[in-house]
């Protein structure tokens, strides 16, 4: 037990990896042992990290962080192999390894060149895996690229008609933001000494003289760190006006790639303003928050209004992505402002805002990919996702019907759900500093309803559509298996939300 504690991390993080490589080595022929070994390897990261959040509690914190492995990586210039988790990192950690599998076993309807798509799911899962776990930025960056490559290849190889257009824009979007990252990240660390992260939450904030010659004064070059850490995760989150990449990669994405894509992708950018924003960057955090505000305003109004004028079921879940995923960033507007404020009650809506952002993103990984596995389980079967040939299929696919009710009305946001705890702490969090913003923010929850109810009543309400009459048939036990865990986590989080957000708090206290 020792061992697997001073281990653990690093098993959960390569057990998929090594699934990969051994699923190349090994000579697996038929499609059966294909998929069952790796879904099998996928399973054992979700194992252990059940595993994990039952001992949570009772292992020792180390700076903050549990679990904590450290080895010398690249030690002349101060990065190591530096990995830990606290109650940011934890339950996406668990909404990856929960997810991957369920992915995997949604993707029946992958036949051709099977071995390699899933070898690149598992590859893709260290990658996302590694971004939540990493505690040096150069090892950050390095697995938040590794992350990009698989899902390149998984849309571009195995999605639609236009798949090598929105995996190219996909990929130049992305790597766009990332080379100014990448920047950033060499100058803290040349300029700190260090790329450790627990370091530089300490040393960077306050640094007052900058060591390389760039010819700029320390407050240009921490606002310059500041945007390129921002736009780089602004475009993965998506926010308005970098979000153009989504819905075509959605749309052209197979089934379980859109699944990963908005259940776990798209939090790798939420995350990183949590996680490195705000505490390398407060001042600058602070100054530019009525931006972020913006820009979140925007992607939720926006997200709401383009997905309501969207006549492929598809692309409008994935406009929803964005709509949803502004308000994440409204928190960390919100909590930037207050973060620091000696006021309690200051400091308490900010403490609201972010424990709100966070389960936002959890929540909003379930209720996406819960979508998207719906609307790929009845493009199957149709064959089509225009929702003006669909009509009253409720009549003859009542089980399909159900779920799709109870994850729209997830996404939607209705009491008693997981979406409805989140967005409510946002707002809440957000009010009292931002209360022009957040008044906006509602217009685009108003159109979130709309675009919901409409997605409903054109694909299961009406008079019944003849030429699916004897042609649909309703949900089997496997796709039962893949939605039912995010229906019911959802309704876990909206009926006992603090299962979630004790962790979530306390991890927050620590670092704001």
């Amino acid at each position: 037990m020792a061992w697997l504690e001073a281990h653990w991390l690093t098993l959960i993080l390569f057990v998929p990896t090594a699934g990969a490589l051994i699923m190349l080595i090994l000579p697996l022929r038929t499609e059966k042992s294909l998929r069952g070994f790796a879904v099998f390897f996928s399973l054992i990261p979700l194992g252990l990290t059940l595993a994990l959040w039952a001992r949570f509690e009772a292992a020792p914190i180390v700076e903050g962080f549990r679990f904590v492995e450290r080895v010398d990586w690249y030690s002349a210039i101060g990065s190591s192999y530096h990995l830990g988790i606290d109650g940011l990192s934890l339950p996406l950690v668990l909404l990856t390894t929960l997810l991957t599998p369920l992915a995997l076993l949604a993707s029946s309807s992958i036949k051709e060149n099977l071995k390699a798509y899933l070898v690149l799911f598992l590859l893709l899962e260290t990658g996302m895996l590694g971004v939540f776990l990493a505690l040096d930025l150069l090892l950050f960056f390095v697995f938040w690229e590794v992350g990009l490559v698989p899902m390149y290849f998984l849309i571009s190889q195995w999605g639609g008609a236009n798949r090598h257009y929105a995996a190219l824009k996909f990929i130049l979007y992305t790597m766009g933001g990332s080379l100014g990252l990448l920047l950033a990240i060499q100058v803290m660390g040349l300029s700190s000494g260090t790329f450790d992260l627990v370091t530089l939450f300490q040393r960077w904030p306050t640094l007052a003289r900058l060591d390389l010659p760039l010819g700029l004064s320390m407050s240009t070059v921490k606002a310059i760190t500041f945007w390129a850490f921002v736009i780089a995760f602004a475009i993965k989150v998506p926010v308005w006006p970098f979000h153009t990449w989504l819905p075509d990669a959605h749309t052209e994405a197979p089934t379980a790639g859109s699944m990963i894509l908005a259940g776990v992708l798209l939090k790798l950018g939420g995350y990183g303003f949590i996680r490195l924003v705000l505490p390398l960057f407060p001042n600058e955090a602070q100054q530019f928050a009525p931006w972020l505000a913006a820009l979140a305003v925007a992607a939720i109004i926006f997200g709401a209004l383009g997905a309501l004028a969207q006549q492929d079921f598809k692309r409008l879940v994935a406009y929803s992505s964005i709509n949803h995923m502004g308000f994440v960033i409204l928190g960390v507007a919100a909590a930037a402002l207050t973060w620091r404020a000696v006021d309690s009650q200051a400091r308490l809506d900010a403490n609201l805002a972010l424990n709100g952002a966070m389960l936002q993103m959890f929540n909003h990984g379930l209720s996406a990919a819960g979508m998207f596995f719906l609307v790929g389980v009845i493009y199957d079967r149709a064959h089509t996702r225009d929702l003006q040939d669909f009509g009253g299929l409720y009549a003859i696919l009542p089980v399909y019907g159900t779920m799709l009710v109870f994850t729209a009305m997830a996404s939607l946001g209705l009491p008693g759900l997981g979406g409805f705890v989140s967005e409510f702490l946002v707002v809440r969090g957000a009010w009292p500093q931002l209360t022009l913003a957040t008044a906006l923010s509602m217009i685009g929850l108003f159109f979130t309803g709309a675009y919901i109810l409409k997605a409903l009543r054109l694909v299961l309400h009406g008079p019944l559509n003849p030429r699916w009459q004897g042609v649909l048939t309703d949900m089997n036990r496997l796709e039962l298996v893949v939605i039912l865990p995010l229906i019911g986590l959802s309704l876990l989080t909206g009926l006992w939300p603090s299962w979630l957000l004790g962790m979530i708090n306390q991890a927050i206290a620590t670092f704001f």
